[in-house]
């Protein structure tokens, strides 16, 4: 099959180098000196078992002209817009379009937009970022790509897609990324929300790394208060998140290096463009929608609000 996967950045070049580097004919869709690093030197991998370089193809959006099979949309919530003329270009019926973003509810907002395209959900599991044009750093050695149709999917349109994502899942295994068809794709979508989010909103807010949080105190008390909300969040929108999310959530913070953080927080200490609004207020607003107590997140929103 032919992959495009749009940025290439901690989570598409993870996708894109590691499907390269397993063969596959992937395109990494990319710009600015990112993208003519990877163009001359190919891209270069930090990891926690040692570093490598895979010659990948890569070019603007401009200089794609192609029809794929499956698309990966791995951009920041707050260019999800530049990317959809893109797509609708490059892709027809048969194209499967999966997002990969942080941001809850992408693909449904993505569907909307794309109503003769097939699109899914999708989450990912694992801790990278570019640590300079054409390298990836990766600080962890979990990698796992979840993805799936979400329930208000057509039945003709789940028998058209499926084998797709079947064959993503055994090119993904060949890859050395961990695959995995959710049948309930929103509410594992929402699991990894769960996560990130309460742990971009403390970074942000109190410019820490994993560490405070994976000490015991005040961050980690607000950490799991985050989650628990998020859980009864889950309740009243129908998802119901796993009972015990909050140990789930805390094992994964506890397995991070120390020095870990999230990119939302890397955005707003750099002066950059942030997902905060998907990732914090959001969670705020969903609150009011759904009249759920929220009085831990709108806390941290306020504090957000004064200082980004």
């Amino acid at each position: 099959m032919k992959y495009v996967v749009i940025g290439a950045g901690g989570t598409g070049g993870g996708i894109g180098g590691f499907l390269s580097k397993a063969g596959k004919d992937v395109t990494l869709i990319a710009r600015g000196e990112h993208l003519r690093q990877m163009k001359e030197h190919g891209l270069q991998f930090e990891t926690p078992n040692g570093n490598f370089t895979v010659p990948v193809k890569a070019c603007s959006m401009e200089e794609f002209w192609d029809v794929p099979d499956v698309i990966f949309v791995c951009v920041k919530g707050y260019s999800l817009d530049e990317a959809i003329p893109f797509i609708k270009r490059i892709a027809d019926m048969h194209t499967v379009v999966i997002p990969i973003l942080n941001i809850f509810g992408t693909g449904k907002r993505l569907q909307q937009q794309l109503p003769d395209i097939p699109v899914t959900d999708g989450c990912i599991y694992i801790a990278a970022e570019i640590k300079q044009p054409g390298t990836i750093l990766m600080s962890g050695t979990i990698f796992r790509v979840v993805y799936g149709l979400r329930r208000d999917t057509p039945v003709s349109v789940c028998e058209a897609v499926m084998p797709v994502l079947e064959n993503v899942q055994k090119d993904l295994e060949d890859a050395e990324i961990t695959p995995l068809i959710s049948k309930s794709i929103e509410k594992d979508a929402l699991q990894k929300f769960s996560f990130v989010s309460p742990m971009a909103a403390l970074g942000a807010c109190y410019d820490i790394n994993a560490s405070a949080i994976q000490t015991k105190g005040e961050m980690r008390d607000t950490f799991i208060a985050m989650i628990q909300e998020i859980k009864a969040l889950s309740d009243a929108m129908g998802f119901e998140l796993p009972d015990n999310i909050t140990e789930i959530n805390l094992k994964i913070m506890d397995e991070l290096v120390s020095t870990a953080t999230a990119s939302m927080h890397r955005d707003i200490r750099a002066g950059r463009q942030s997902e905060i609004d998907g990732l914090v207020y959001q969670v705020v607003r969903l609150g009011e929608q759904y009249h759920v107590p929220m009085h831990t997140y709108e806390r941290i929103a306020e504090q957000l609000r004064k200082v980004v």
